[in-house]
């Protein structure tokens, strides 16, 4: 009888650690859901900036796009030229 109470005592000393431990691992979960609303509230705003950017750098590639095919076409030109007039 007396190993089975001191059984019953460890077993209820391991059964308060292991609630105190599940205890501090929801407050840490709280924590950090916390801190995971605060990130997405800072990325937001971040994303929104990385958009702006994105669609101006496309309405540059747009409108360098003729400058681009005009330039490859002169160079093309002046090559032939050039080797014609070596030959």
């Amino acid at each position: 009888m007396v190993d089975l109470n001191s059984s019953l005592s460890a077993l209820n000393g391991t059964v308060e650690r292991l609630e105190g431990g599940l205890d501090h691992l929801e407050s840490t979960m709280h924590s950090l859901d916390d801190l995971a609303k605060r990130l997405i509230a800072l990325v937001e705003p971040v994303e929104a900036i990385v958009e702006r950017i994105d669609y101006i750098v496309s309405v540059g590639e747009t409108a360098m796009a003729p400058l681009s095919m005009t330039e490859h076409a002169v160079r093309g030109v002046l090559d032939r030229l050039r080797n014609r007039t070596a030959h």
